[in-house]
């Protein structure tokens, strides 16, 4: 039996509203296993200059991603849409293991299956060094923040 995560395609406006804040919460957990069972088994990523195939591998990046980026907060913002598929851009904030805060920024595109599940992810991701006193996202987006749109800078 298929796996479902709905909203399913094709997304309106509303449902896609809806993937993104889910993904945003998901990846906020920093879970991997938790983050993989939004993917089909054999999706497939680009994430930087990684590229990833199958649950199993996106679990190992990810691990190994917040075993490097602790206190991982993130943001996302919904592009654009078209059926099955969106076009996300996303900010993160992190620190490394000497203190070192960053801020991460990108752009993300999605393939979903009709089953909600998301087939194809790729990821162009740009980090630049920030204070500590510079940062601005603090954990997850409370409710009364869903839908407000991240700034550029």
């Amino acid at each position: 039996m298929p796996e479902d995560r709905p909203p399913y395609p094709p997304f309106t406006r509303e449902t896609a509203l809806q993937k993104v804040q889910a993904a945003e919460d998901a990846w906020n957990t920093r879970d991997p296993r938790h983050v993989a069972s939004a993917y089909t088994p054999d999706s497939v990523w680009r994430n930087r200059d990684a590229f990833i195939s199958g649950r199993d591998e996106i679990v190992a990046f990810l691990t190994r991603k917040w075993e490097r980026e602790l206190d991982y907060a993130l943001r996302k913002s919904l592009w654009g849409f078209r059926e099955n598929r969106m076009a996300v851009r996303f900010q993160y904030e992190w620190h490394d293991a000497e203190g070192r805060w960053w801020r991460s920024y990108g752009n993300e595109l999605w393939e979903f299956d009709e089953h909600g599940l998301m087939r194809r992810r790729e990821a162009s991701i740009n980090d630049i060094a920030i204070a500590e006193a510079d940062r601005r996202i603090h954990g997850p987006r409370r409710e009364d923040e869903h839908g407000i749109d991240i700034p550029l800078q």
